[in-house]
């Protein structure tokens, strides 16, 4: 197998996470210990609000009618597409009832999550998009209670039309948050009473680490890192389309991992030169950002075969994948680790980003080997039930004990004895030989 790397990463995002983990840990003791006095402290102290925390209903009416028509139509569209996407996710997943063959009757339920927690970054840009895409597919489940929390904008509350796309996807509860302390008032049901059973939504690698160490207090979407993107072209991709799509992701930030793997050394050399000029056009802070995502974390890989190409994308596992290649079907049916794949130059990840309908919070670092990315399936519970006549008890009543006998968990064995005696007396069974003590 020959890959050539045209460009190399110096670095990686396990690179940069030094002090998060530390400083999440004390914020979060703290938080637990000292509840609302302390999330006021660092709302003030790191984003400068001491304003009210949760936002009235009348303050998001009075809000929202300041948001001009066109921002309307845009935010209601896209939150249209991905409410209906989700709902379509929703309809693939079935409850049902089977009889087995002993006789049991068994099922499953599907039961949404009573409290979804939803974070809303706002820092170098005012993420509309993923207000709607967490909010609303909560909302596609079935979640009784949404809160969503979002960094006060630029000294002021919430962005106005990050607040609108809120509204306009069903939150019910809005709270002024951001960081570490807003992913902790909505574990610990903090300004709302309401703990959230699990908490979803992109953020900086502090907002990460906080989820990631209250994993298990609640559930989380993803482990996410910073957005990643993975494009696959070959020979008949246009490289101007394929530079412009690299930067547009690594706009991102300055930890945003770019890829392109290729079998065309023409067309690599193409996007490397054009890459720099595009991110110098680029406004700030998106040229900072974009110059130095691309130039730590951008990589270019030149394979021989399209096997390879798949072998390559598959270990890095791209967050957004788009593939620039003839045969679109052949990359559909045989690449398998990705957040979201993007099949031909008529799409791009910033659809998916803002409108298209699929969820854009996916999994990074990696995690697309084992996981996908956010949907109606991460707040639906796949409850299991079982009922039994006194037919399908015997039957398993038999298996049970004759089987934890032999493991030697006597206990559960007599669960199954007690039925047959109640059910069948006098009857002599085979359940099994009785645990002996071991002293």
């Amino acid at each position: 197998m020959t890959i050539t790397y045209l460009k190399k990463a110096t670095k990686t995002p396990e690179t940069e996470t030094g002090n998060a983990q530390a400083v999440v840990n004390e914020m979060l003791a703290r938080i637990e210990a000292e509840g609302e006095e302390a999330v006021r402290h660092y709302a003030k102290a790191l984003d400068k609000w001491d304003g009210p925390i949760v936002v009235t209903r009348e303050e998001m009416e009075a809000r929202a009618a300041e948001v001009p028509d066109q921002v309307r139509e845009d935010i209601a569209f896209a939150a249209g597409e991905v409410r209906r996407f989700a709902l379509a996710q929703k309809e693939s997943i079935h409850e049902f009832e089977q009889k087995m063959g002993s006789g049991l009757i068994v099922g499953q339920k599907m039961i949404p999550c009573n409290v979804a927690g939803c974070y809303v970054p706002t820092g170098r840009y005012a993420h509309i998009a993923s207000a709607y895409m967490s909010v609303a597919t909560a909302k596609a489940a079935g979640v009784k209670t949404v809160i969503a929390c979002s960094t006060p904008y630029r000294g002021g509350g919430i962005h106005p039309y990050v607040l609108y796309a809120m509204k306009v996807a069903g939150a019910d509860m809005v709270l002024t948050l951001g960081g570490v302390q807003a992913i902790a008032a909505m574990a610990y049901g903090l300004f709302t009473g309401k703990p959230a059973d699990i908490i979803v939504g992109p953020g900086n690698k502090y907002v990460a680490e906080a989820k990631r160490t209250l994993f298990g207090k609640v559930g989380i979407d993803v482990f996410a890192g910073p957005s990643e993107v993975g494009i696959l072209a070959d020979d008949t991709a246009d490289p101007e389309i394929v530079a412009v799509d690299l930067v547009g992701q690594a706009e991102h930030g300055h930890e945003s991992p770019a890829w392109l793997f290729t079998d065309s050394r023409t067309l690599a050399e193409k996007v490397m030169a054009r890459v720099p000029e595009l991110i110098d056009d680029l406004p700030q802070p998106a040229r900072d950002a974009a110059g130095a995502a691309w130039r730590d974390y951008g990589e270019v890989i030149l394979c021989d075969t399209r096997q390879e190409l798949v072998e390559v994308s598959d270990r890095y596992a791209s967050e957004h994948l788009e593939v620039h290649c003839r045969d679109l079907d052949w990359w559909l049916d045989n690449l398998t680790n990705y957040g979201s794949l993007f099949l031909g130059e008529e799409t791009t990840v910033a659809f998916g980003d803002k409108a298209s309908g699929p969820n854009h919070i996916l999994p990074t670092k990696f995690a697309a080997r084992y996981s996908a990315g956010l949907s109606v399936h991460k707040f639906l519970k796949p409850l299991t039930w079982q009922r039994a006549d006194r037919e399908a008890s015997k039957t398993l009543s038999l298996a049970t004990a004759r089987i934890s006998r032999l493991e030697g968990m006597e206990a559960h064995a007599r669960t199954a004895d007690v039925r047959m005696a109640k059910y069948y007396p006098g009857h002599n069974f085979d359940l099994g030989r009785p645990v002996e003590s071991v002293e």
